[in-house]
């Protein structure tokens, strides 16, 4: 009698235990700071602003992302529990939810523990978790979203509602910053291209073929194009009561306010950089650096010096077999990279900064994930498992550097300032 084929095991145990885990670790010294730091100085006062409908300030950005800080501030208080409370939540959440979508893309234990360990490792996620700042929530929703879409093309009968959540999930992350804008889109774009692909005749009634059987394309566009577009702008309901510099000419109008703000010309900035910068990790931020309570701390962002290099020629493999193998979970990751950081290269924002490549990093080690995967089901366990041990021990290394740990002195930077650039 022959034996059904083995069903892979799903570790969402194990996805449960890292983001715990990783939430865990983002909570030392997170207080330790007790004012505000880098762009904290920005959504703060924004936050407190949403508390109370006074002054309508922060107009460049959306606002979902204030709110949720502003609701940390309120079950919280207004101190650096309050602040930093939300988005530890929500990077804990960004790292669940890319594990899963991760899981539901290639069913691979392997890639998806691995891509667990490499994202909580890669410095950007953690960083931002441990700051009021807004990219942390559009990274998670976006994560979400990714999580959902997956999930619904692994189990159509679960199609309508997972796609529901998916655009659920997108209207937040445009609502939380602008930087979600160029991926968004993208969901939409890959359920027409394979309905197209499959042949359909009836294109927008069919219910047969990819990617969620089931589902027409008219159906879909509702999910992730009409609601996206709802949610997001449900979340500037706050902004038409403000006391002061309320919205009161529509939602097109403020959005073209938001946008010329958005391309104004700044000042130059010691800290900006470009986009091959980031893609060669060559331009680090120093977030803090200074004495805290009599003792010198800091907190710089850069990406994790090994992984960022092995993601690139990971990448490359991602690209080849997404092409010649038809590996679509591969050519997913290398999509989103591109479009993520190629938003950045033709963007007319003048002065652009490293936090920009938050997103193509969680791509890129996406990226390494599966190609390490590849490695390990290839049977090259060991060499599979170097660069995520590596990830690790270089995490454990900078970890004093990322969380404002106490440091010897007002030279210890050097210790960690392997570049003059990092400096």
């Amino acid at each position: 009698m022959s034996r059904a084929p083995q069903q892979p095991r799903d570790p969402l145990g194990w996805c449960v235990a890292l983001a715990l885990g990783f939430w865990l670790l983002c909570l030392p010294y997170l207080t330790v700071v007790a004012k505000p730091y880098f762009d904290e100085v920005h959504y703060l006062p924004a936050a407190r602003e949403l508390l109370v409908l006074g002054e309508f300030v922060n107009r460049e950005h959306p606002l979902l992302g204030k709110e949720l800080i502003a609701l940390g501030m309120a079950l919280f208080g207004d101190n650096p529990w309050g602040w930093r409370i939300m988005p530890t939540l929500f990077g804990a959440m960004a790292l669940f939810a890319g594990m899963r979508a991760m899981w539901f893309a290639t069913l691979s234990r392997f890639a998806t523990l691995a891509y667990g360990v490499l994202l909580a490792t890669g410095f950007h996620l953690f960083v931002h978790a441990r700051i009021a700042m807004l990219d942390i929530f559009y990274l998670s929703f976006l994560s979400i979203a990714a999580w959902q879409f997956a999930a619904a093309i692994r189990q159509p009968e679960q199609g309508r509602w997972r796609l529901a959540l998916t655009g659920l999930a997108l209207g937040c992350a445009m609502a939380s910053k602008w930087n979600a804008l160029p991926i968004a889109p993208l969901f939409g774009l890959t359920f027409l291209v394979a309905r197209l692909l499959a042949g359909r005749r009836r294109l927008l009634l069919s219910r047969r073929g990819a990617p969620v059987p089931g589902t027409t394309l008219l159906e879909a566009s509702l999910w992730l194009g009409v609601v996206p577009l709802a949610i997001y702008a449900a979340t500037f309901g706050p902004a038409w009561f403000f006391a002061i510099n309320p919205i009161t000419e529509g939602l097109v109008f403020h959005h073209q306010f938001m946008l010329s703000l958005q391309e104004q010309v700044l000042q130059p900035h010691p800290y900006q950089s470009t986009w091959h910068d980031w893609v060669l990790n060559h331009r680090s931020i120093w977030y803090l650096y200074e004495p805290v309570g009599g003792v010198q701390r800091g907190i710089m962002l850069i990406g994790n010096p090994l992984a960022m290099l092995l993601g690139l020629p990971a990448l490359a493999w991602c690209l080849w077999h997404g092409l010649m193998r038809r590996n679509w979970a591969a050519l997913a990751v290398v999509v989103i990279y591109a479009v993520s950081l190629g938003f950045w290269v033709i963007a007319s924002k003048p002065v652009q900064f490293y936090y920009h490549y938050a997103l193509p990093s969680m791509a890129l080690l996406a990226a390494l994930a599966l190609t390490c995967d590849a490695l390990w089901q290839g049977g090259s366990r060991r060499i599979a498992l170097v660069p995520i041990i590596g990830s690790v021990a270089m995490f454990a290394w900078f970890y004093p550097i990322l969380s404002a740990a106490p440091l010897e002195g007002p030279n210890s930077f050097a210790v960690w300032t392997w570049l003059e650039s990092w400096r």
